[in-house]
């Protein structure tokens, strides 16, 4: 199903996966709206709405940059406002704004319980909630949620017990929404990769160079983002989806290309 001026709003698109998202839909004609915080660039992440914007439209889609905290209820409205003035409507969601705090309960702060909650959790809620009615007026309308399956493994708890309720939490939104927005014929799914991904959370949260070289590019999660949201969403919806299983679906099985280190051994994501 093409892309051609359909609107992708992308929450916390201004680096990593969601860039690589937005850059992948860019490519088939998309509109894209970057809706994250950083407007002035961190040298330890990189990049800001508006450097992101500017790849988009290079890559051939148009882009519109929208600063926004999504654990603010009216800076989301307005995000919305803003975009559906631009281009009409909202056709996709691509919740993948998320922080990420690997610590055990004793050590895990309030504020840090706090912070991955009010983004993963409150803001993947709000930001959908917003969305529906959008959505709605849409012939193809996607919700993709960048969290993982549901593993109630113990060691998934063992360690980082917050930022494992909160990503498992972004799933059960996901879906909830599904069921909820079936009749509407709106899809809800979610996609996590098979490996880590080179990502700035990565390499300093995670495992530094050694792990980004055990990891691949953002670009198989776009590639699988792009396949995901171009089914007909009365088809495909409430998948809890592996970037590596959609790309198989879509024929793609030498994934070579998106290594860090070609022919090198990688590391398999949290939570699989």
């Amino acid at each position: 199903m093409s892309l051609t001026n359909r609107t992708v709003f992308i929450t916390g698109g201004s680096r990593g996966i969601g860039k690589a998202i937005g850059l992948r839909l860019a490519k088939e004609g998309a509109n894209v709206v970057i809706a994250a915080k950083s407007v002035e660039e961190n040298p330890k992440l990189g990049g800001t709405i508006y450097s992101a914007a500017e790849e988009i439209e290079k890559a051939g889609g148009a882009a519109l940059a929208v600063q926004c905290d999504i654990r603010f209820e009216d800076q989301v409205n307005d995000a919305l406002e803003k975009a559906v003035a631009k281009f009409g409507g909202i056709d996709t969601l691509i919740n993948n704004a998320s922080a990420i705090s690997l610590t055990p309960i004793e050590k895990t702060a309030s504020k840090q319980f706090d912070l991955i909650h009010d983004i993963n959790v409150r803001g993947t809620f709000l930001v959908s909630a917003a969305c529906i009615p959008f959505l709605k007026k849409s012939s193809n309308p996607h919700i993709l949620t960048l969290s993982p399956p549901i593993n109630l493994s113990p060691k998934w708890f063992a360690n980082h017990a917050a930022y494992t309720i909160s990503k498992y939490s972004m799933t059960m939104i996901a879906i909830g929404l599904a069921e909820e927005l079936k009749k509407y014929k709106i899809a809800s799914n979610t996609l996590w990769p098979r490996t880590t991904i080179a990502t700035a959370a990565v390499k300093n949260l995670l495992g530094g160079e050694a792990l980004i070289n055990m990891s691949r590019h953002p670009a198989i999660v776009a590639e699988a983002a792009h396949y995901i949201i171009t089914q007909p969403s009365t088809e495909c919806t409430g998948n809890c989806f592996i970037d590596e299983t959609v790309l198989a679906l879509a024929g793609k099985t030498d994934l070579s290309e998106y290594s860090v280190v070609p022919g090198g051994k990688l590391y398999n994501d949290l939570f699989l």
